[in-house]
């Protein structure tokens, strides 16, 4: 590794605190779990109900909680810091390069390697998967598959403050990554899960990126114009994101619970399926990160620039993931249930990368003045 004067920075101290949701997102989602469960054998029929309220295949329960879980997200990006991208590419280049060009690929592999092979004896049983009848263990593998082509552009903002990250930067890539997925999401997923031996057809994939991605898209561009219009920026960050910040959370447990309720039978049978799923997960989100950071480092790039690129790519848009699936593959599908894993595996493992970033930091150069936060102090002062 290149030697900068840099090197003698000490590593730096977290930038700010996740709220009580995010911060206890594991454990909401293993509450999910066993909320869920129980309404599956209390009530068995309900859940199954709801998930028949459907148009075009589209659960229109599902629909409701999903928009609620994307729209809060969409609303709080600026798209028009994309255009700071063209001043200083690389990071936005390599966040976009190891999102559509590596991750996807690396998470094919490690799927079929581990849920494919490895894990097969342990993962038996089959089922349908419109309406044709696929393997579980294949069925997990496309789960995996839509995890690992959605690049988070929600949470990473929170990654990105806690580990002093240049925000603004942070905002341009998660903007770029957002309007990236409306257009390659569905095509390059539709692509990788043809070659699992999973056909979808095009206009089923091309509508669930529209409905999970596309409408929330445009309603947050459009209210969040209009809202800093009418009310002001301040109204807007003080009142509006205070009020509407829970909501996205609170709609992702929702559709858990339904979920759970449906899959409930599976997970008391064989909880193993669980964990044998949350391994190529973490590795998936440690590879890419070391892989991002490592080309980082070699590019020169600052800290502020060099984390947040790493972290978009490690994390996994797990709101867009799950809405495809359900959309896909039904609520109560294999390919759904892996998705889930991914968000329980996500905080704890992007805590662990963020504080891995603060402590590597003296690997980059740091340019203080493209933070927006304050300097960062010695986190061996505090001990």
């Amino acid at each position: 590794m290149t030697t900068h004067k840099s090197r003698l920075t000490p590593p730096v101290q977290a930038g700010g605190k996740l709220n009580i949701f995010e911060r206890y997102l594991t454990l909401w989602v293993g509450l999910c779990i066993v909320a869920g469960v129980a309404l599956g054998r209390v009530a068995p029929g309900l859940a199954v109900a709801l998930d028949a309220a459907s148009v075009y295949q589209v659960s229109i329960p599902i629909a409701v909680c999903l928009f609620f879980m994307m729209y809060p997200i969409m609303v709080k990006i600026d798209f028009s810091q994309a255009r700071r991208a063209a001043r200083t590419p690389k990071p936005v280049l390599l966040t976009l390069g190891v999102n559509w060009l590596v991750k996807p690929f690396t998470m094919v592999v490690l799927a079929q390697f581990f849920l494919g092979q490895v894990f097969q004896p342990w993962l038996q049983g089959t089922e349908l998967l419109r309406g044709n009848e696929v393997s579980l263990a294949n069925s997990y593998v496309a789960g995996a598959i839509l995890l690992g082509i959605a690049p988070c552009t929600a949470m990473v903002l929170m990654w990105g403050y806690l580990s002093y990250s240049n925000q603004g930067h942070t905002l341009v890539m998660v903007a770029v990554n957002s309007l990236a997925m409306l257009f390659l999401y569905a095509p390059l997923g539709r692509w990788l899960l043809a070659a699992s031996d999973l056909e979808v057809p095009w206009q089923t994939i091309g509508l669930s990126v529209l409905i999970y991605v596309g409408l929330p898209l445009v309603a947050g561009m459009s209210s969040r114009h209009w809202i800093l219009k009418h009310r002001g920026r301040q109204w807007f960050e003080q009142v509006f994101l205070k009020w509407l910040s829970p909501m996205a959370v609170l709609a992702l447990l929702a559709t858990l619970v339904l979920l759970f309720a449906l899959k409930g039978d599976l997970i008391v049978q064989n909880p193993l399926h669980i964990v044998l799923i949350a391994i190529p997960l973490f590795l998936q989100t440690n590879v890419i990160f070391l892989i991002t950071y490592a080309i980082a480092q070699k590019w020169g790039l600052t800290y502020e620039d060099a984390a947040p690129a790493a972290l978009i790519g490690a994390s996994n848009h797990f709101e867009v993931a799950i809405a495809t699936a359900v959309m896909l593959f039904g609520l109560n599908s294999g390919a759904a249930l892996a998705t889930v894993v991914g968000v329980l595996i996500e905080v704890p493992v992007m805590l662990m990368l963020v504080e891995f970033c603060k402590r590597t930091a003296f690997w980059f150069p740091r340019d203080p003045a493209k933070a927006t936060l304050p300097d960062p102090r010695c986190a061996r002062s505090l001990m």
